[in-house]
């Protein structure tokens, strides 16, 4: 049988309790595909933290009546916002990892720190009252659009976030925050998505995909690598920054980061707007591009497809490399298949037709709320 580490067991056991995928001990051997020994090692520990209770009996199989598994009841909510250039995505969700809430909310984040965590911290304060009253935060997790250290939380030398490079996002959550009793976690963007839409698969029955890599599409691109139900985050934190990889047929467009050529110049929805800009019709945001290309626009609709056939040339000595299961493609531009399908040819063409054999290559399932569930799942096992 397949041994994941402790954490991963740990997580996974947790996840598949609170989605209902397991009730007893059974159920968790037969998920995990792990030995009952295993599981009764995971099960008892987590009995002893006080997160779990095993009580009442379930219905026999043949043998004897299992017992049930259930989560403990846990008063208080952890609090979770992704920050994009022009919007911030703010939740609250369970102990357990469920959403009670979100808004979106209008920021800039070339405004700086202060003035876009105090709209944030407003938005948190807005949900509770209306989703939790009374009760406590008991965590708080940003995922922000640039390179964080982890787990410092710094940020570093991000292209388009003036003035936030060496920040320390977490000081001024804990300000925003007198009476959190958590921790408080700050990770990029792209991480967050990732884990939150490996976490949602791990919930469907046969749907886990082993080593995945995770490409958030929107304004601007990040990717990150999962493997075995970790993030690869590398010597610094900072691994999965694909955004300012080279790129042929880029035109070597000037970059945020001062070089030319990158991949965000000509990926993005920042640079399909920037396109169409150029074609006469300036102005228009990620949403009006998206609206365009529902609507048979073919002006949006071939640079949409150029855009994806581009990111697939990035990502192609990537999956060659690394040899994933899957490529999963999240953010605003995974909503448009011309882009999901445009990036599935080039991988095809590119890739190694022993590599493509069994890769999965499709658009993110965990949708919008992909970094919030993402940053839930990452405090779970902080303080549960």
């Amino acid at each position: 049988m397949h041994q994941p580490n402790s954490a991963t067991l740990r997580e996974q056991t947790l996840d598949l309790l609170h989605s209902g995928a397991a009730t007893s001990r059974s159920d968790l051997v037969e998920a995990l595909r792990v030995s009952p020994s295993t599981v009764t090692a995971v099960v008892r520990r987590l009995i002893e933290e006080g997160v779990l209770l095993e009580e009442g009996v379930g219905q026999s199989t043949g043998g004897r009546r299992p017992r049930i598994l259930r989560l403990r009841e846990t008063d208080g909510v952890l609090a979770v916002a992704e920050l994009g250039g022009k919007h911030a995505r703010v939740g609250l969700c369970t102990p357990g990892g469920a959403l009670r809430g979100t808004e979106e909310v209008p920021i800039d984040i070339s405004a700086g720190p202060s003035p876009v965590f105090r709209i944030v911290s407003e938005t948190f304060a807005r949900l509770q009252a209306a989703a939790a009253p009374g009760q406590p935060i008991l965590g708080v997790g940003v995922a922000l659009p640039g390179p964080v250290e982890f787990p410092a939380g710094r940020v570093v030398g991000p292209a388009r976030m003036p003035g936030w490079s060496g920040v320390d996002p977490a000081d001024y959550l804990r300000r925003g925050f007198g009476d959190v009793q958590g921790p408080v976690l700050v990770d990029n963007d792209a991480k967050a998505a990732a884990i939150g839409e490996y976490a949602t698969r791990d919930h469907e029955p046969g749907d886990l995909i082993g080593d995945m890599i995770y490409v958030k599409a929107g304004t601007g691109i990040g990717a990150c690598l999962v493997s075995d139900g970790q993030i690869f985050r590398g010597g610094r934190g900072l691994s999965g920054d694909v955004t300012h990889v080279r790129v042929a047929d880029s035109g070597e467009l000037q970059c945020s980061c001062g070089s030319r050529g990158c991949l965000e110049t000509v990926a993005s929805g920042a640079a399909v707007a920037r396109q169409l800009a150029e074609q006469g019709s300036p102005g228009m945001s990620l949403r009006d591009i998206i609206v365009a290309v529902g609507d048979g626009d073919p002006a949006a609709v071939t640079l949409v497809r150029q855009a994806g056939r581009l990111l697939g040339v990035a990502l192609s000595g990537l999956v060659n490399f690394l040899n994933p299961n899957a490529v999963v493609i999240g953010g605003a531009l995974s909503s448009l298949d011309a882009y999901v399908a445009a990036t599935r040819g080039m991988l095809y063409e590119r890739c190694l037709p022993s590599i493509t054999q069994s890769l999965t290559i499709e658009a993110s399932v965990a949708g919008p709320n992909a970094a919030l569930a993402g940053l839930g799942h990452l405090l779970r096992s902080t303080v549960s």
